[in-house]
């Protein structure tokens, strides 16, 4: 027990991989060709959550506001790096989202810190800059996954623009804009329904901690605005820094990779 909460012992988190043996079971019989792969993400899963319980055990133990910070930081050139595959094929795509995924998390983080809406405290400033930067990390990776087609399938379109002299900002204003449209109708749609359809982390967490509903809703309506403003200051930044790779200094469209 836990502060009145009944959490799992290890005998129970062994007995819950009944569950990852279904849902190979189910990949296997279905020859869906992906029971490998998901053993091997429930092990992954299972090993790297140990191993981050344990580091965060030490780091809020001793290291506090600078060591939470420092993770935070590594969370989002993880975050970059997986968001930037996902615009692979743009010239810099990493970059373009490791910028945008800072770009989102420091403003709506340290701006959660400085109104005081957040405690700085290391156990409070970790798991919600997680929840930010995994928003965050998100819509870049919808964003510049979008803004790679549109730069691919709208080239003659966006060509005519640049021959009647607009320039590339001009040019290229739509795409963006779809691009930024894309990665944020999943965080709008999410924001819509949520306590309809599913009662999201944050909130059933705290509710599993004995938690008064009305408190852990306060709680959750912080989460879902911070994750709205993450979503579009990550995309906004990314698609922006990803757009002025996609011309030459000569405002040409660059010729993308198949």
């Amino acid at each position: 027990m836990t502060q009145g909460l009944s959490v799992p012992d290890w005998s129970g988190v062994a007995a819950s991989l009944v569950l990852v043996a279904v849902a190979a079971l189910i990949a296997y019989r279905q020859h869906l060709h992906l029971t490998r792969e998901l053993v091997i993400a429930a092990a992954r899963a299972g090993v790297q959550l140990v191993a981050v319980g344990a580091v965060l055990l030490v780091l809020f133990r001793h290291t506090g506001l600078p060591g939470a910070l420092g993770w935070v930081v590594l969370m989002i050139v993880i975050a970059g790096q997986v968001a930037g595959r996902r615009g692979a094929g743009l010239p810099h795509a990493i970059r373009a989202a490791t910028i945008g995924v800072a770009f989102g998390s420091v403003l709506t983080l340290g701006g959660l810190m400085l109104l005081g809406v957040i405690s700085a405290q290391s156990r409070v400033v970790v798991p919600v800059g997680g929840m930010i930067v995994s928003g965050a990390m998100q819509a870049t990776g919808v964003a510049l996954r979008r803004l790679r087609e549109d730069a691919r399938e709208a080239r003659p379109a966006v060509e005519a623009r640049l021959c009647l002299g607009l320039p590339a900002s001009q040019a290229f204003l739509p795409y963006r804009r779809s691009a930024l449209r894309t990665a944020l109708l999943p965080s709008i749609d999410a924001t819509k329904v949520v306590g309809l359809i599913s009662l999201p982390g944050a909130m059933t967490g705290l509710i599993l901690a004995g938690v008064d509903p009305l408190t852990a809703i306060r709680y959750q309506i912080v989460v879902m605005y911070m994750l709205l403003a993450a979503a579009a200051l990550a995309a906004l930044a990314s698609a922006r820094v990803a757009e002025r790779y996609l011309f030459d200094d000569a405002q040409r469209l660059v010729v993308l990779p198949v």
